[in-house]
């Protein structure tokens, strides 16, 4: 049974056409990936489906009491609400149907005999209501999501207000899970998520048996949940049976059939041409000029996609650092209460060095403290000598209303036009989206915009928080590629054992030396 139908979907920002009469069917129980490239329109469409957005033209077509689950980076998440005040507001229709039931039980005091034979009939129906969905174990529910996403170590009750930005996309999930929708519809829910969580969220997704719609960039995650691929790519939508490994051999055999069809009818047309051209003025083989020209006015011409820009990144060594690049003593990192015993690190010149743990544990806290940014607890950090740091914060702050070329012009001054234009362009970013403004460009663009100013300017250690969040995976693959070849030393955050593995030549967990229980 089709849950969801979209038919002849057309969509676009002022002159770029996102979706070209795309149409879609999501069947009961289906699991599919949503992928393509950076700026395709994968969260576009999810949008789309979800009424946040209307389309230029088309239609969405839900069938009849379908609930639809859809991660709302947006959600209240105001001060004096704990973590477990959101999670049980995944459940509010039990609620509302138990605050139902007791003004029932109040009316019954003064019921007359048929009043009370109805209002007993109504409580049995909420009571069977609210045994049926487990109402009465609704905490026990909670505290299993909150466990699988790592909550429960932050403390449930503690006020969403005081979270990190990673921590409330956490929230969000665990409260959507628990909704269990009929569709859920998950944008790169693994970001932000450690290796463990993800690999609680992959065994909750096997064994979810609605339907879920996945855009995930995170491919051996991909793989393993998603039965089915849609793939979008200038405009159009393709449907594709199996996982990820599977659209690629099958995509790379149409684009190999397409190249060369599109060789043979070019040959065929050019033969075309050249006979009308010679033969159109003699009057003895003029018909047959004008038979030629019939078959080539008739011919549907065959058009290959256009290149999409990759990108090329080389990050700019700088003069060499002293031996040492930090050392720290007894270091004690954190805000209000310490995150770490005392840390005794050293960093030398030459090391790449994933930092790796579950969230919440200081990773990116400790990446501030040795910076300077933030101070620590107690304890000290050196600093070795002649360092120029590279920094890829994981939420920037900023002015996103500048445009992409504004917000190059603001680092590198004394750049041309053309120099910001191709330094972008070199980052895998197109004309449309060099003039936008970036706050308009999805997560991955503008992931793209933060490493062009980070390869643009030299540097000879590299503090990256995160970087691979929202990129494509040609993007990924370049970025390992990049870092592979610095020569400089690097300190990297990073879940996804498939980048890092090969890049760095130390792995330090901050699991060793959190205070925390984990």
């Amino acid at each position: 049974m089709s849950i969801l139908t979209v038919k002849n979907l057309n969509h676009g920002f002022g002159d770029r056409m996102i979706f070209d009469d795309v149409s879609f069917r999501l069947l009961k129980g289906e699991h599919i990936g949503f992928i393509g490239a950076n700026g395709e329109g994968k969260s576009t469409f999810m949008n789309i489906i979800t009424g946040k957005l209307m389309p230029d033209e088309g239609n969405v077509e839900w069938s009849n009491r379908v609930r639809v689950g859809y991660m709302d980076q947006h959600a209240d998440l105001s001060k004096g609400k704990s973590m477990r005040d959101i999670l049980r507001g995944a459940f509010k229709y039990l609620f509302d149907l138990e605050t139902e039931m007791m003004n029932i039980a109040d009316k019954m005091a003064t019921a007359s005999e048929d009043e009370l034979v109805k209002l007993m009939d109504d409580m049995g129906t909420i009571q069977d209501m609210l045994d049926n969905n487990g109402f009465y174990v609704l905490d026990a529910k909670i505290e299993e999501v909150a466990r699988g996403l790592g909550l429960t170590d932050i403390g449930l009750d503690k006020d969403v207000a005081d979270l990190s930005g990673g921590q409330r996309t956490k929230v969000l999930l665990a409260k959507l899970l628990l909704e269990t929708p009929d569709i859920l519809l998950l944008d790169e829910p693994t970001n932000h998520l450690d290796e463990v969580h993800i690999e609680w969220l992959k065994r909750y997704l096997n064994n979810y048996e609605n339907a879920f719609i996945l855009i995930s960039h995170d491919i051996p995650f991909l793989n393993s949940v998603i039965n089915l691929i849609y793939h979008v790519e200038n405009g159009k939508l393709d449907r594709y049976v199996g996982d990820y490994d599977n659209f690629q051999r099958i995509y790379a055999e149409k684009q190999r059939q397409l190249e060369s069809a599109y060789k043979r009818q070019q040959q065929e047309v050019a033969g075309l041409k050249d006979f009308i051209a010679r033969n159109k003025a003699r009057v003895s083989t003029s018909n047959m000029a004008k038979s030629r020209q019939k078959k080539l006015d008739k011919m549907d011409i065959i058009e290959l996609k256009g290149e999409k820009p990759k990108p090329e990144f080389n990050f700019k060594y700088g003069r060499t650092t002293g031996k040492t690049i930090f050392e720290t003593k007894d270091l004690v990192i954190g805000y209000d209460e310490p995150l770490t015993r005392p840390l005794n690190l050293l960093m030398e010149r030459g090391q790449k060095i994933a930092l790796v743990g579950a969230n919440g544990l200081g990773k990116t806290t400790l990446l501030k403290s040795l910076m300077g940014l933030i101070n620590p607890l107690s304890g000290e950090v050196e600093n070795g000598f002649y360092q120029e740091i590279g920094y890829f914060e994981q939420e920037g702050k900023g002015d996103k209303s500048k445009t992409c070329i504004e917000e190059i012009w603001s680092v590198f001054p004394s750049y041309t036009q053309y120099e910001v234009r191709s330094a972008l362009a070199k980052c895998g970013l197109t004309n449309k989206h060099i003039e936008s403004k970036v706050m308009v460009l999805s997560g991955g663009e503008q992931a793209k915009v933060k490493l062009c100013k980070l390869i643009n300017q030299e540097s000879n250690i590299l503090l990256l928080d995160e970087p691979t969040n929202h990129l494509d995976v040609d993007a990924k693959e370049e970025l390992k590629k990049a870092l592979k070849e610095y020569k400089g030393s690097i300190l990297l955050v990073c879940h996804e054992p498939e980048f890092y593995r090969d890049v760095v030549t130390d792995v330090w967990n901050c699991e060793d030396w959190t205070t925390k229980i984990v």
